[in-house]
């Protein structure tokens, strides 16, 4: 029988939709382009292979000289703008505020050809490290108050292009879906003494039903109350409200559990189109006990119809324990 689930967090109900539910395996996809592995090296068409690079939008690349691992480039096409103050209007019920903030692409790799799932650890920390560096960089800037971190992987999750690739958006607000993360979670404080993102590690650590994969300092695991198929969340078991205060040495770990969930995804769901979200405090908050950030690894398995438009509420057509049995074997 169907069933509505809580997400603790987020306070946001999803139908478990057990009675039309597939089997974890049929969500395998049927594609009809190549793997990503299956993709040419390099694609002289493409702005951000080799040969290709748009050297008066580069900002930062690793290594700083010889051939280059990864590179920072300002987005050709950008929301925002880096130039001028922050202006704020007001007229009557209407808001504006300037357009200033930061809009930066990170080419994860010189290869065409590959993603996170595919890549080294090694070549995974750099990445990661690289969101470190750049958020850090514009966190310090007093105009922002919040970046975002996120990576879409092909045309459901949004991607214009194949080439490997994140981006960073650094706006000069805090998000209403920021905000309303740290209510909830300030709420669950305020209410147990108790951080709801710890609560929720002890207790996925505790059943092991929905485990994915973990090491010594981070757990991956599909949302008891997954909004859509194969939903993750990768959270650390230190408890931190920035991703930006973490202690670096935790990349190494950091980088073993997104490169094992990533892997699994490709060869057991035939390289699905996905998104990747970081989520973290605010650039002016200061740490505290109630938010933990993680990262959220969303599969575009399904799609969101008007039931999930006019309710808010997710039907899921998959039983999260059968999702994280699926990857872990």
């Amino acid at each position: 029988m169907s069933e509505l689930r809580l997400n603790i967090a987020t306070r946001e109900w999803v139908i478990i939709a057990s009675e039309r539910a597939r089997r974890p395996n049929a969500f395998t996809e049927t594609r009809h382009q190549p793997r990503t592995a299956e993709r040419p090296l390099h694609d002289p068409h493409c702005p951000f292979c080799v040969g290709n690079e748009e050297l008066d939008l580069e900002v930062e690349r690793y290594p700083a000289t010889g051939p280059w691992q990864l590179r920072i480039v300002r987005n050709k096409y950008p929301a925002l703008h880096d130039q001028g103050p922050v202006m704020r209007r007001f007229d009557g019920l209407r808001r504006t505020l300037s357009g200033y903030g930061y809009h930066e692409v990170l080419v994860e790799h010189p290869h065409h050809n590959t993603t996170l799932g595919l890549m080294t650890n090694a070549e995974v920390k750099a990445v990661l490290e690289m969101y470190l560096r750049r958020g850090r960089a514009m966190s310090a800037d007093p105009r922002v108050e919040q970046v975002v971190i996120f990576k879409n992987h092909g045309e459901r999750a949004g991607a214009s292009l194949q080439h490997p690739h994140s981006q960073l958006i650094a706006v000069p607000v805090v998000p209403a879906d920021v905000r309303h993360r740290i209510e909830e979670a300030r709420r669950f404080f305020d209410d147990t003494g108790q951080c709801v993102f710890c609560a929720m590690l002890a207790d996925e650590l505790a059943s092991n039903e929905r485990l994915v994969y973990a090491n010594d300092d981070f757990v991956a695991f599909v949302l008891y109350a997954a909004s859509s198929p194969f939903h993750i969340w990768i959270l650390p078991r230190r408890h931190r409200a920035s991703f930006f205060h973490i202690d670096e040495t935790e990349l190494d770990g950091l980088a073993d559990v997104v490169r094992e969930v990533f892997y699994r995804l490709y060869y057991r769901l035939n390289d699905p189109d996905f998104n990747l979200v970081l989520r973290s405090t605010p650039a002016k908050e200061p740490e505290n006990g109630y938010f933990h950030w993680y990262l959220a690894v969303v599969p575009r398995l399904s799609y969101m119809a008007g039931f999930e438009m006019g309710s808010g509420i997710f039907i899921n057509p998959s039983i999260p324990e059968a999702c994280a049995a699926f990857l872990r074997e």
